[in-house]
């Protein structure tokens, strides 16, 4: 989960008001965005919803030159002249989001996300162990099958070869009985198919 989404979702759950500016692209198509900085989400407005903006990039009624390289991430945003990219500054693990919050409020945040880690990290490393055991039986158990399986077969292979070839005396009859109406006088054509018959 990205950091600024996360943050985003702690301050709905505490009822923090986020003012989220509103800007129009050449083509007066209307975006929204916390603040237009590196690193923010970006969403375009329509009549009923936000959407996450695409990837590419896209130019602002005031000239400036907005791109998008992870769906709805700010990656730069520069000049329209600007031939060089900005400098980007690359971080670790961490990134820094700067926003004006109540000391008290940033310190329950804190508080509130510690404790979530706290209580997750047992619970994730638990269900990893548990992964790994029945990955671990899993394997087992497909290769006790597999040893199930070689035993049949040279069964099967053994006792196709030890069983004697028979002949079989009574040869199949595909023939089918037909039939004629009762109450009638036997031609001598009709007693010839009844003894073709039996």
């Amino acid at each position: 989960m990205k950091a600024t989404k996360m943050l985003n979702d702690i301050k709905t759950l505490l009822n923090i008001e986020v003012k989220l500016e509103e800007m129009k692209l050449e083509n007066g198509t209307v975006i929204t965005t916390e603040s237009l900085e590196k690193g923010n989400e970006v969403f375009i407005v329509t009549d009923d919803e936000k959407v996450a903006m695409p990837v590419g990039e896209y130019i602002l009624e005031d000239g400036k030159l907005l791109i998008v390289e992870e769906e709805g991430i700010i990656a730069d945003v520069r000049d329209v002249s600007d031939d060089v990219p900005a400098k980007e500054e690359t971080e670790d693990l961490e990134e820094t989001i700067e926003t004006e919050v109540p000391e008290e409020v940033a310190s329950e945040v804190e508080a509130i996300v510690e404790a979530v880690v706290e209580v997750i990290a047992p619970v994730i490393e638990e269900v990893k162990s548990e992964i790994e055991e029945l990955k671990k039986q899993y394997s087992s158990l497909m290769d006790d099958k597999e040893e199930e399986k070689v035993e049949d077969k040279k069964k099967e292979d053994l006792s196709a070869a030890t069983k004697p070839i028979t002949r079989n005396s009574a040869p199949k009859s595909n023939k089918t009985k037909v039939e004629f109406g009762t109450g009638k006088f036997a031609t001598t054509l009709d007693r010839v198919l009844n003894k073709l018959n039996k």
